[in-house]
């Protein structure tokens, strides 16, 4: 709900948000207007939405894990290019051992191996790396990991 929008947009930077859900976008835009911060805001579906700018951060929270794992794979390498050097990508996604699935479609889902968000970022520098799991409903658990790399 643009959270991390605005809290970078007070720190001086120029946000472009972008998210797959209508009430995301509108109630960013809101924000935006009534605060007067840097913070634009685009309805995108990234499988076929072209970021056409390069960029000093990007950030991809909870949104890989929605498509496929081929689909995801592409959308993290196509975020990856678009960093620029000495760029910083922050990326979260679910990894495997998770099993509160019931937020995703049995076939669209990608749950990352341990290792594999690491290994998307080969020839990055790995400022941070971490694994972290929460309880969810019904006995199940969400489990975590992290990246935030800078673009050598």
């Amino acid at each position: 709900m643009g959270n991390l929008s605005f809290s970078a947009a007070r720190q001086g930077c120029k946000v472009t948000a972008l998210d797959a859900s209508q009430a995301a976008i509108e109630h960013i835009r809101s924000g935006a207007a009534a605060t007067g911060l840097p913070v634009s805001a685009a309805l995108a579906d990234l499988r076929d939405y072209p970021l056409a700018a390069h960029y000093d951060a990007i950030v991809s929270i909870g949104l890989l894990m929605f498509f496929d794992c081929a689909t995801a794979t592409e959308i993290l390498a196509d975020l990856k290019s678009h960093v620029r050097p000495g760029g910083i990508a922050a990326v979260n996604v679910l990894a495997e051992g998770t099993t509160y699935m019931d937020m995703f479609d049995p076939a669209d889902h990608c749950l990352f191996a341990p290792t594999a968000l690491r290994d998307e970022f080969e020839g990055w520098t790995v400022e941070r790396m971490e694994f972290s799991e929460f309880s969810a409903p019904d006995d199940t658990v969400k489990r975590f990991c992290t990246v935030i790399a800078r673009k050598d």
